[in-house]
């Protein structure tokens, strides 16, 4: 099943989540490379491609997992977490409509 993994970060978490980022991806990849990745990316904290020193908000990872269990056992892994990016993740069950 497709699960969404919402993200909130800490303010001013743009310096610890540039040093996280290679470890993120990396791992985000993981997933498209078994074809478990649906969408993924960051929010933006101002309405701009390329926030700049504004950072993000957050992040969206919508993948599947077998279980809602194994979902938010890999998020919490998340290189992320660990660097203090994070503030908090929800994790739900996704059911893709469209396209």
């Amino acid at each position: 099943m497709w699960f969404a993994i919402i993200a909130t970060e800490h303010p001013d978490s743009l310096a610890a989540r540039q040093a996280a980022r290679p470890a993120h991806i990396a791992r985000v990849k993981e997933l498209l490379d078994q074809g478990r990745l649906l969408l993924g990316g960051p929010f933006p904290a101002i309405e701009a491609e390329d926030p700049g020193p504004a950072g993000f908000t957050g992040s969206l990872i919508v993948a599947e997992f077998p279980s809602l269990a194994e979902a938010e056992r890999w998020a919490a892994e998340d290189p992320f977490v660990a660097a203090g990016v994070y503030a908090n993740i929800t994790v739900k069950p996704f059911r893709k409509t469209l396209p």
